[in-house]
């Protein structure tokens, strides 16, 4: 069913401003929340399953769900789990590497903060600058094209997350940006390893609670040829606490009615075609080929390269990155690290034997526990499995 489907008590069904009265924006009312709650406790129990799994795909989906406890809510036979939807995680060691041997070299390295602390095979960038390199955080693509206009040394620009910050990476590289800036994308684009999620034997997913920030780039319509594929219905969803619950209500009334469909629970932001100019950007700028995902799988079509016309900003051309010396040398404990297995929706963080021992945040043996939108980092900041 394409069209957005109002739910009663939810955000789609009751949106007002932020002063109260008929202006108040309320997407964090208990007695909502609540009536969502038993909603989907009726459709969990209609089910009638043993176990009813639903993944979502976005780390702020996570967050909101531990921050504010919104498993305690849910029926017991309802097993919410994240997918591959944090970037940090799934960028692949020797894409950390590379960004780790250009700033040996002695080249100005700009990422995003999450991106310090990854472990690659033996070193971060966080390393790298303890050491000596030029490693500086940036907030977005923009902010590193102004970096290069400021200095003489070259400036690559560690490009990671999904369509919403490849969108605005695609921005830059088109507007003309100074001649010492440079791209090394380990942009991922999301459908693909939902797709490849979705086949796994020992995933099981029921339906997918999709990222309605990415969606708010490539719409809702994106998701129908994924439907058809995987056999599994969709809905996109918002962030806040009454979004995320809409969206179950939706996706579990579609799996009791073995309706295999896409439905959109975050009309506020999201429409069917999306935002088409940053599409355009985006695909003038880059194409997909197969790679890795972090622990996760080989997939096809899902790593964002940039195209040949746009070859003259791209660090791979320009640089022979060596990343031979830091092949040898990397934590015994990476292979012990499940941060595959979780992301693949396979296992809990508290499945992890090291789970707030010998990684923690402050001291991350996988990318799972670094970044803010890593599932064991929510985990460990909320107190293990965030469900009280």
């Amino acid at each position: 069913m394409s069209d957005p489907e109002r739910i009663p008590g939810g955000p789609t069904g009751d949106v007002r401003g932020p002063s109260g009265g008929d202006n108040a924006l309320e997407f964090r009312d208990p007695e909502k929340a609540d009536a969502l709650a038993r909603r989907a406790e009726e459709l969990v129990a209609d089910i009638d399953a043993d176990e009813v799994s639903i993944m979502h795909v976005c780390g702020s989906h996570e967050q909101s769900i531990a921050k504010f406890g919104l498993r305690s809510m849910l029926p017991d036979e309802l097993d919410l789990r994240m997918g591959p939807g944090c970037p940090v995680c799934v960028t692949d060691m020797p894409e950390v590497d590379e960004a780790v041997a250009l700033a040996n070299a002695g080249l100005t390295i700009v990422t995003y903060g999450d991106m310090l602390h990854v472990p690659g095979t033996s070193l971060s960038l966080s390393d790298a600058r303890d050491a000596g390199a030029d490693v500086q955080v940036v907030y977005s693509a923009a902010e590193a094209a102004e970096i290069a206009e400021e200095t003489d040394n070259h400036v690559v620009f560690f490009a990671t997350g999904f369509e919403t910050t490849a969108a605005p990476t695609a921005a830059v590289i088109r507007d003309d940006p100074p001649e010492n800036f440079w791209v090394l994308s380990a942009h991922k684009y999301v459908p693909p390893a939902m797709e490849v999620v979705a086949a796994m034997p020992d995933t099981d997913v029921d339906g997918f609670l999709a990222a309605g920030n990415a969606a708010t780039i490539t719409g809702w319509g994106l998701f129908e040829e994924l439907v058809e594929e995987t056999d599994t219905p969709i809905t996109v969803g918002g962030f806040e606490p009454l979004d995320i619950l809409a969206g179950l209500v939706a996706l579990l009334r579609d799996i009791r009615d073995r309706e295999v469909t896409v439905r959109n629970a975050y009309p506020r932001c999201v429409t069917e075609q999306g935002n088409e100019p940053a599409q355009e950007q985006l695909w003038e700028v880059f194409t997909t080929e197969s790679g890795e995902w972090r622990g996760i799988a080989h997939i096809p079509d899902a790593n964002l390269i940039l195209r040949d016309e746009y070859a003259h900003v791209d660090a791979r051309e320009k640089f022979d990155i060596d990343t031979a010396s830091l092949a040898a040398s990397g934590s015994s404990l990476i292979d012990d690290c499940i941060c595959g297995d979780i992301m693949a929706g396979r296992e809990d963080p508290t499945d992890c034997e090291m789970f707030g021992e010998e990684c923690t945040p402050e001291d991350p043996v996988g990318a799972c526990m670094v970044s803010s939108e890593g599932t064991c980092k929510i985990w460990h900041e909320y107190g293990g499995r965030p469900d009280l």
